[in-house]
């Protein structure tokens, strides 16, 4: 590799793109833990107030939500870096910059900025990294909780079905060490 181009001859990391990197990946990341905690509080809300009624289109509907409040948020953050972009000068309009910042966050392209903000695009990857793998930890959550609360209420019901009172008595004393349920040890 003996060529190089001019433009990345001349290419100086500054302190001061280091330094806004900084700032613009800490306030992405206080928006995304700030939008994954509302989104755990409202599907809480929503779990605890649709208990015992809960079909699987509901189940679908709140992991659906779930989904939608992630990709608003992630949406909100892109759009720190655009306005950044944008007021800096680094890109011609705010259309511009928030469609490049989206295809940069998702890391799918890179080498739209000028070259005095070249260093960004590398920490605005990074940020979308984080966050991308913050919600798909939140969102296999919120999916897993609905998945073993299907999954305990189908066998409740199997068991309350198919096997009798005197059935799921056996198998709530074999559960508690041989002792009927209700009777201390």
């Amino acid at each position: 590799m003996d060529k190089f181009l001019a433009r990345d001859m001349g290419y100086v990391i500054r302190l001061d793109e280091i330094v806004w990197g900084g700032i613009l990946l800490a306030i992405t990341l206080v928006i995304h833990g700030t939008g994954m905690f509302q989104t755990l509080r409202i599907n809480a809300a929503l779990l605890e107030r649709t208990q015992g009624s809960r079909s699987g289109a509901r189940s679908m509907g709140i992991l659906i939500l779930a989904a939608w409040m992630i990709i608003l948020y992630s949406l909100l953050e892109v759009m720190l870096w655009a306005l950044f972009f944008y007021f800096r000068g680094a890109q011609p309009n705010l259309s511009s910059a928030f469609y490049n910042g989206l295809l940069n966050y998702t890391t799918l392209q890179a080498g739209y900025l000028p070259l005095r903000w070249r260093l960004l695009e590398g920490m605005l990857a990074m940020a979308g990294l984080l966050t991308f793998a913050w919600s798909t930890s939140i969102l296999f959550a919120v999916a897993q909780g609905l998945t073993d609360e299907a999954l305990r209420e189908h066998r409740r019901k199997r068991n309350k079905g198919d096997h009798g009172a005197a059935a799921l008595q056996a198998r709530e004393a074999n559960e508690s060490g041989g002792r009927p349920t209700g009777v201390p040890p």
